[in-house]
């Protein structure tokens, strides 16, 4: 409903509100003349008659009507001037378009918001459960969806124990942490220095751990020690 379709009938006009509004802005109608008490019930008459509530419509009429009330205020009583400064007409007419600038602002906004959500509506889920009336199945409406002899298979072959699998064909590596300290012991003992890449050279990464590891063990004894210049640099053992 527009609010340009509601007619007033006041002591100091006569015709639609949105005139009105606008005569007030021009300062051609007083408003501290204004009774706005007979705008809010001549709308409440044109509500009746037309039985249709826009929630839109009303939402802009109350907060016009507001707006004007906080005007009438401020005009009307008398405040102090250090306080809160009172408005001439012009500044209460630039209030007044101020309000209903930022009105129309927020109402783009809202605008723009339900626009975002109607688009995204296909995307939306119930995170809730469902009430219990809408999970009660009849018996009579539920239909059999398998076979019970499948059935009963399908779970006997779940509750027996699997046979155990076969990893003979599997080839681990075998190496021993004794192998890997003879290895290095003897590196030390022929040449007092090398890289541990050249005591890796060729093997797999599982004899990389355990010659590192053997490393360790020999380092822990003050047999050995090592050095490394920079983060992932090579690594030279030395006798320790």
């Amino acid at each position: 409903m527009a609010l340009a379709s509601i007619d007033l009938d006041l002591e100091v006009f006569n015709g639609p509100f949105d005139l009105l509004l606008s005569l007030v802005l021009r300062e051609e109608v007083d408003l501290l003349e204004v009774d706005l008490a007979e705008v809010v019930l001549a709308y409440v008459e044109h509500l009746e008659s037309t039985g249709q509530l826009d929630l839109e419509a009303v939402t802009e009429f109350l907060v016009l009507i507001a707006a004007l009330l906080l005007l009438k205020s401020q005009l009307m009583l008398p405040v102090e001037e250090e306080q809160v400064p009172e408005l001439e007409a012009g500044e209460a007419a630039d209030e007044l378009l101020a309000r209903m600038l930022e009105y129309h602002r927020y109402r783009g906004a809202a605008e723009r918001l339900r626009e975002r959500f109607e688009a995204q509506r296909g995307f939306l889920y119930r995170s809730a459960p469902l009430p219990p009336h809408l999970r009660r199945v009849s018996v009579e409406a539920a239909e059999a969806v398998y076979e019970p002899e499948l059935l009963s298979r399908a779970v006997g072959e779940m509750l027996r124990t699997p046979p155990p699998l076969d990893l003979g064909h599997v080839a681990r590596p075998a190496v021993s942490l004794e192998t890997r300290l003879s290895h290095l012991r003897e590196l030390l003992s022929n040449r007092g220095r090398f890289g541990f890449d050249e005591a890796v050279e060729g093997a797999d990464r599982l004899t990389e751990a355990v010659t590192l590891f053997a490393l360790l063990e020999l380092y822990k004894a003050g047999e050995a020690t090592w050095e490394q210049d920079a983060p992932f640099a090579p690594i030279t053992v030395s006798v320790g």
